[in-house]
């Protein structure tokens, strides 16, 4: 019986290797361990949630109109500013010649290029082209370019497209709400569609130019645009061949500024193969820049320059360049 109760008291009592591996019972007494010892586990240290900022999505800032163009010519506000417009662009490549491939604003820029040259030679004139690259613009962005800048005239420059092989020859076009006949009529609703974009029609974004078409101002220009048909057709007669009527008016969004005389010069036919070869040639493209530049030069002589506002003379003399 001693014996049973000792082991028992040994059993009990904690060992020193017991305590040691333990410190949560170490300096118990025997007897006062009569229940289970209860370890709290370590509680996890858990970084804390971040706060839910939610996602961050940057709008981007709306797209700035295009840029004015530099000035080439004397460094002289004074002097008068032609604005030529290269025609199509970008995404519009205009129409197409099927058998050389050729493009309209392909060939539209290589010839407004050359009446740039051929006006600048002239040291009297300052230039302006609305693109020098493969770019589209709008077609209220085109002249939009020429009132900012104060122009004194606006070519735009195309080459014409029919159906019928044979057709060929220059076409001046000035505006007027009414065609003169159902090939003017036909072109400015081809010309006009170059400012649909995706099925938005942007020539409605601004009502200023369609509420003062019948203002006294934009009668007189369009006087001066007739002029101006005229002298071009007198000047360049001798070196290109020319349409019978050579004049034609119509609709023409592009030429709709109030108060710059505009004038849309069909160059030629790039569906005529023959003549599409002949104004891609820098003879072709040369004959039309020097008829051009004839009338220009008499339109400038007999028509003073309009006073440069203040977008036009900081552009002309930051992009000018003397002759």
């Amino acid at each position: 019986m001693l014996t049973m109760v000792a082991s028992l008291a040994l059993i009990a009592a904690p060992t020193d290797a017991t305590a040691a591996s333990h410190p949560a019972t170490a300096g118990l007494a025997s007897d006062s361990v009569t229940s289970p010892v209860t370890l709290t586990p370590p509680i996890a240290q858990m970084a804390p949630r971040p706060r839910n900022r939610g996602a961050s999505i940057r709008i981007p800032d709306s797209a700035p109109g295009p840029l004015l163009p530099p000035v080439q010519g004397p460094n002289d506000a004074g002097r008068p500013l032609i604005i030529i417009d290269p025609g199509h662009g970008g995404h519009d490549p205009g129409a197409r010649n099927s058998h050389n491939g050729w493009q309209e604003k392909d060939l539209t820029l290589a010839i407004a290029r050359s009446v740039r040259d051929e006006l600048l030679k002239t040291g009297r004139i300052r230039v302006a082209l609305t693109r020098d690259d493969d770019r589209f613009l709008a077609l209220e962005e085109r002249y939009g370019i020429a009132r900012e800048m104060g122009a004194a005239l606006f070519i735009s420059i195309h080459a014409d497209a029919s159906e019928e092989g044979g057709a060929r020859g220059a076409t001046v076009y000035t505006l007027s709400e009414v065609a003169t006949d159902k090939e003017a009529d036909r072109l400015a609703a081809r010309e006009n569609r170059a400012d649909v974009l995706n099925g938005v029609d942007l020539s409605g974004k601004s009502s200023a130019v369609s509420s003062i078409l019948i203002d006294l101002m934009q009668r007189r220009t369009t006087g001066a645009s007739v002029r101006f048909a005229e002298l071009l057709h007198r000047e360049a007669a001798p070196l290109i061949a020319f349409r019978t009527p050579y004049h034609r008016r119509a609709s023409l969004v592009v030429l709709r500024a109030p108060d710059t005389p505009s004038v849309l010069f069909e160059t030629g036919y790039i569906s005529n193969d023959k003549e599409a070869a002949w104004l891609g040639t820098p003879e072709g493209r040369s004959k039309v820049a020097q008829g051009l530049a004839r009338a220009v030069a008499v339109y400038v002589a007999t028509n003073p320059a309009p006073s440069s506002g203040p977008s036009s003379g900081a552009t002309s003399s930051s992009g000018s360049t003397a002759p």
